[in-house]
C-alpha cells in the first residue's frame, strides 16, 4: 500500500510551513513576532509565495523584519490615473480625537527611538493624559477627560496600534489602586511615516485651531 505525501512536506520527511496558515492570520490582522515566534518564521520562509498568492486578490505584503511585524494593504493601482481596485482590507475613517491621540503617540515613539533607551515604549495612563491635555482648553473636568482619553484608546487598541498591559502598581500607592498602562506598538511607524512627521507642527497648528473652534449643535446643523 502506497501513501501520498502532503503536499508541503521535504523530500527529507521534514514538515514545510503551510500557506494558508500564514495567508489566514495576516487576513485578519497584523501578525506581530514576538506573538507568534513560529507563525513568523514561517511568514518568512514562505515570504514569495505570500506574496504571489496576495497579489491575486490586489493586496500586497509589508513586513518589517527589524520591528518584528508584517500585514497586508491594498495595493495601488498599476495605472496612474487608473479606477481603485476594490478593496478587500477595509479602510477605516478616523475621528479627530482619535487621530490627534495617534499622532502624538507617534511623535513619542519618534522621540523614544531618539534617546537610544529601551525598545518598548510603554506609557501609562496619566502619561498619555498629559500627552492630549495641552491640546484642550484649560479647565477641562478632569474625569471627564480621563473617560475620553480612554474612549479614545479604546479605539486605538481595537486598531492595533496600542497594547494594554497589566497594570502596575503607583509607587506608594495602595496594591488596589493600580494604573493602567499601555505599550506604543511599532507598527504605528508603518502608518504615520517620516514624512507625516516632517510636517508635524504644522498639524498641530491645525489641530490647536479645531480644538478652539466653537462646536456646534446637530440641531444647528438642521
Amino acid at each position: 500500500m502506497t501513501h501520498e505525501a502532503p503536499a508541503d512536506t521535504m523530500s527529507s520527511g521534514t514538515s514545510q510551513p503551510d500557506l494558508t496558515s500564514v495567508v489566514v492570520p495576516l487576513l485578519k490582522g497584523v501578525l506581530y513576532r514576538e506573538e507568534d515566534a513560529v507563525q513568523w518564521t514561517a511568514l518568512l520562509q514562505l515570504q514569495p509565495r505570500v506574496r504571489d498568492y496576495v497579489a491575486v486578490l490586489a493586496l500586497e505584503l509589508v513586513v518589517d523584519e527589524a520591528e518584528g511585524y508584517a500585514f497586508l494593504r491594498s495595493r495601488p493601482p498599476a495605472v496612474e490615473g487608473a479606477p481603485p481596485l476594490p478593496r478587500l482590507v477595509r479602510r477605516q475613517p478616523l475621528s479627530f480625537p482619535v487621530s490627534l491621540l495617534l499622532a502624538l503617540l507617534r511623535k513619542k515613539l519618534a522621540e523614544f527611538d531618539a534617546s537610544g533607551g529601551d525598545t518598548r515604549l510603554i506609557l501609562t495612563r496619566s502619561a498619555v493624559v498629559e500627552l492630549v491635555r495641552v491640546f484642550l482648553p484649560t479647565g477641562s473636568n478632569e474625569s471627564r477627560l480621563i473617560d475620553q482619553i480612554e474612549t479614545q484608546l479604546n479605539k486605538v487598541i481595537e486598531l492595533g496600534f496600542v497594547r494594554r498591559l497589566k497594570a502596575q502598581a503607583d509607587g506608594g500607592a495602595a496594591r488596589s489602586a493600580q494604573e493602567p498602562v499601555y505599550e506604543v506598538r511599532r507598527i504605528l511607524k508603518a502608518f504615520v511615516d517620516a514624512q507625516w512627521l516632517a510636517d508635524f507642527d504644522q498639524r498641530l497648528a491645525a489641530y490647536r485651531v479645531q480644538l478652539a473652534a466653537p462646536v456646534t449643535s446637530e440641531a444647528e446643523d438642521e
